[in-house]
């Protein structure tokens, strides 16, 4: 992305009631770069313009930053949670167990589901951090890792 195409961070920072540091900048600019990432993959990023900003840091940034609306995260593997920004309509992630490839998909490719949850069971799901696993249409001809659940 140029930087002529880069969003004004500052002034998101600014509309949501935060101070706009250069630290705090520095980890949306790395959350917009990098899509979905890991607090580790987001320290290094910074540190890269940045080595002061330590892990710590980054860690309490994105509490912030979650905690003002301005990004979000969602458990697409095991272990760390990714990042991404809050932007444009609320998204669900489809994650391929064969290639690794993570697509947003609309939420509303998930409201039977939620509709039903609610209908059946009086439980509301949180569409937001919505991820199915599963294979890409460009791997579900190949066979799959032997850890896959049975395709419905």
């Amino acid at each position: 992305m140029a930087l002529e195409d880069e969003p004004d961070w500052g002034e998101r920072l600014r509309s949501a009631g935060l101070r706009s540091t250069g630290q705090r900048r520095a980890v949306l600019r790395a959350i917009d770069g990098l899509q979905h990432a890991t607090v580790d993959e987001l320290a290094a990023e910074v540190q890269r313009t940045m080595p002061e900003v330590s892990l710590s840091t980054v860690y309490r940034i994105l509490e912030t930053l979650d905690s003002a609306g301005l990004v979000t995260h969602a458990h697409l593997h095991h272990g760390s949670p990714t990042w991404h920004v809050v932007d444009g309509d609320p998204h669900l992630h489809l994650v391929c167990a064969s290639c690794g490839r993570v697509e947003q998909q609309p939420i509303d490719l998930a409201l039977g589901l939620a509709g039903s949850a609610r209908a059946e069971l009086g439980f509301e799901v949180d569409l937001a951090h919505l991820v199915l696993h599963g294979r890409c249409a460009a791997c579900a001809g190949s066979p799959g890792p032997a850890t896959a659940l049975p395709q419905v």
